[in-house]
Formats: C-alpha cells, structure tokens, sequence
C-alpha cells in the first residue's frame, strides 16, 4: 500500500487555512472567533498550550457553521484544483492520505479521488474538540496499524521530517519539496 501525508504533499498548502479562509469568505460572521483563535495560536507559539488543544481553540469557528461536511463539499469543488500533478499522475484507488488535518475535511476529497477514506484528526464539526488525539508524527502509526493490523507500507511520501515514525514503518520513503521527489534522508 501506499500511503500519503496529505498537505504540502499532495495538496499545494494547508488545506485546513484554507477551509478556514474559505469559511471567513462564505460566512464573515465567524470573525467574531478570530480572537480567540489569534490567542490560542500565539499561546501556542510560547508554548503556553499544546498542539492539540491550540487546535481545539483554532476549530472554536465550526461552531458558527450549521453543517461543516456541506461547506466541505464545496470547498473541495473550488481546490480540487490544487491536488499535485505529480500526485495525479501517478494516483491508485488503493492509496492511502494519514494526515494532521481534520477527517471530515479530507473524506470529501479522497472519495472524489476515488481513494481510501483518510486516516486523519477526528475533529467533532459543531463544537471543534479533537476526538481522541491529533494525528500527527507516532499516532500516524499507531491509527495506520489500528486500521491496517496485517498490511504493510511500501512506498511512503510527506514533505515533513515529523513524520519519520511512518517513514520508518515503510519499505520506501520519499520527502516531497514542492513536488519534487527525494529520497527519505538518514535511511
């Protein structure tokens, strides 16, 4: 199987601004977040709270959204666009996306795909609490072997050194910089 990092791998940026941008855009009333979301981020950058609760702050916006998974929808009909080439090129129905992103984000774009549903950050869409822990660096492994107990990974593919853990698990691993392929360093 192969398996993907999703954002700055597969996708060209942070698909997660960019919902959020495009959330602002559709509904300008979810300023009234921002706030509280700058606070969480700066608190974050000293260290005065952890990835996963800076993140439940930051997802405080889905609150003022009546569906997530419709706004996802046509997210994704706008930045379907966005999906690499190099990616395009050479996608299987049988790839895999496990990213930090939220799941209900990702499903939309990996079924027009026509891939697996993604592993990714259980985010519940009406309050923004992460659900269980951010899928990130080792829980990647630890979710991909919940799921996947007797398959193995032969080729994997991120454009960050935090994802080692998954590299590791792999037979093969690439670092994606901009679309360009290199082989995982210090293997």
């Amino acid at each position: 199987m192969r398996v993907y990092d999703f954002d700055g791998t597969i996708y060209d940026g942070d698909s997660t601004m960019d919902f959020y941008l495009y959330s602002l855009c559709k509904h300008p009333e979810l300023v009234r977040f921002a706030p509280f979301q700058l606070f969480a981020v700066l608190f974050h950058a000293i260290g005065w709270l952890d990835t996963t609760a800076m993140k439940e702050r930051f997802f405080c916006f889905l609150k003022g959204l009546q569906t997530a998974d419709e706004l996802a929808e046509t997210f994704w009909e706008a930045r379907q666009s966005k999906i690499m080439n190099w990616y395009l090129e050479r996608m299987e129905k049988t790839d895999l996306v496990i990213s930090a992103s939220p799941e209900f984000l990702l499903k939309p774009i990996c079924r027009r795909l026509g891939i697996r549903p993604p592993i990714a950050t259980l985010v519940n869409q009406e309050n923004g609490q992460i659900q269980g822990k951010n899928c990130k660096g080792t829980e990647k492994v630890h979710r991909f072997l919940e799921k996947f107990p007797n398959e193995s990974i032969c080729q994997f593919y991120s454009d960050s050194l935090t994802d080692a853990p998954l590299a590791d698990l792999a037979n093969q691993s690439f670092l994606v910089k901009r679309g360009v392929l290199y082989c995982w360093p210090c293997r």
